[in-house]
């Protein structure tokens, strides 16, 4: 499969205001700055499909892009140390637990992590949670052009040798970088195959 049409189709804060789930539906989520615009525009071909910024928590709001006519990206706000206040940063997780316990269609959460720094709490604590909620996701480590081939060994074993304290098996994980266009085409591989199986 090759993405040729992107679309940006609308925001908002309620799940319940999302495009119909007629269609399979992948999220983007992570820690705020990690690179989750970055890698949307990097799927589609796009300089400016989803919007890019250097502050982090720029993403406040849900936001649905069609792609191809046949499925949707969304684009979901980050975590973590957004520079906004504590009670906005709290509605907008509220919103965004809200849409991942809530969207039928959603096939697969897209859990971006930066791969240059060491595994950090929130994120796992965000993997326990999806488990404990039976929402599937993957994990796409994130900025990969930023080190050595060793150093990407090394660091993506420091998450599978902690996860698999706790758990059966390694999520399914990419390693990616938007600016190289590492990992790309097996994203879009796995997006294919489980369009194939979505049934609604």
């Amino acid at each position: 499969m090759k993405i040729n049409t992107a679309n940006f189709i609308c925001s908002n804060t309620n799940w319940r205001k999302c495009p119909k789930e007629n269609m399979p539906e992948y999220a983007f989520i992570g820690r705020s700055n990690v690179g989750k615009s970055s890698l949307i525009n990097a799927l589609t071909n796009s300089k400016k499909l989803a919007k890019i910024s250097g502050k982090p928590g720029k993403t406040q709001l849900i936001n649905h892009f069609l792609i191809n006519e046949k499925f949707y990206f969304a684009d979901l706000p980050g975590y973590g140390y957004a520079k906004i206040s504590k009670k906005i940063r709290e509605e907008f997780q509220s919103f965004t637990l809200k849409y991942l316990k809530n969207r039928e269609n959603l096939v697969c959460l897209f859990l971006l992590i930066d791969l240059r720094v060491s595994p950090q709490k929130i994120d796992l604590e965000f993997m326990e949670f999806c488990a404990l909620k039976k929402i599937p996701f993957v994990i796409c480590f994130t900025k990969s052009d930023k080190l050595k081939k060793a150093e990407i060994v090394e660091n993506t074993n420091q998450y599978k040798d902690y996860l698999l304290k706790q758990w059966e098996s390694f999520p399914i994980n990419f390693t990616t970088s938007s600016v190289k266009k590492t990992g790309l085409k097996e994203i879009v591989s796995f997006i294919d195959e489980n369009n194939i199986q979505f049934k609604y």
